[in-house]
């Protein structure tokens, strides 16, 4: 599987694609594409998807080296994948690596003190390509922490595992995209605009957390955490959304006052 192109490339290449794809098959049509905290999301875009390395790369070397100390030498040295075919290895990193994404944001609404940080992402009032990396740079340690182990013991290739990150991130833009493409029963299997939708609805139909699914909505199908109604959410967001503030530095900055709710 080809990776000529850096992460951020391919990056901007999707956020292009559904930009336009989102002015030709826009499924709510009274949501212009200059929405209120575009600029603000757009830096999150560019921030989280190049340049979080330099935040977050120490902290994540430094779990990573920990995490291997506490291994005899070599028993992360894993084989597993090794001598798979490439198609194979990105379809397992891809599940796997799903299934693992799930559980984290599982844990994101769940745990008070990593909900503060997952609330900049359900802060937003409008879905579309950009909200896909509205985030605070935390939730990437946290992923990337979570993550490693599991994936260490695959072993594997690099290019598939790559493969399955600029899929995933691919399907994260689509996910939140203002775009009119269903997937009719494959719905059951992978997930979709209108069904994340709901995961971003700010009442507690269907409770207060449901559509956990990042690739995969079969996840939620199978732990019953699946909530899709054949219509949209009245208001995104959650309750008490007012306390985030509305640009990116003090929303940077947001979680560290630790207000329960």
């Amino acid at each position: 599987m080809p990776t000529p192109m850096s992460y951020l490339q391919w990056l901007l290449l999707l956020s292009a694609i559904f930009l336009v794809a989102e002015r030709i098959l826009p499924a709510r049509r009274d949501q212009g594409a200059a929405r209120p905290q575009l600029v603000n999301d757009i830096g999150y875009l560019l921030f989280n998807g190049h340049y979080y390395a330099v935040v977050t790369g120490g902290i994540t070397g430094g779990l990573a080296l920990w995490t291997h100390s506490l291994f005899p030498a070599g028993a992360l040295d894993s084989s597993l994948l090794s001598g798979i075919a490439p198609l194979w290895q990105f379809l397992i990193y891809l599940v796997v690596s799903d299934f693992l994404q799930w559980n984290v944001h599982v844990l994101l609404h769940r745990v008070p003190l990593l909900w503060q940080f997952h609330k900049i992402h359900h802060s937003a009032h409008r879905l579309d390509w950009a909200v896909n990396f509205r985030f605070h740079w935390m939730e990437l340690v946290i992923y990337r922490s979570l993550l490693y182990l599991p994936l260490a013991f695959l072993g594997g290739d690099g290019e598939p595992l790559f493969a399955a990150a600029v899929f995933a991130t691919a399907w994260g833009h689509y996910n939140h995209a203002n775009i009119r493409i269903r997937l009719g029963p494959l719905g059951y299997i992978f997930n979709s605009p209108s069904m994340h939708l709901w995961h971003h609805d700010a009442s507690t139909e269907g409770g207060v957390a449901k559509n956990y699914a990042i690739v995969l909505s079969l996840w939620d199908y199978l732990f019953r955490t699946a909530y899709w109604p054949p219509r949209d959410p009245e208001r995104l967001g959650f309750p008490g959304d007012e306390e985030v503030p509305p640009d990116i530095l003090r929303q940077e900055l947001f979680p560290v006052r630790f207000k329960r709710s």
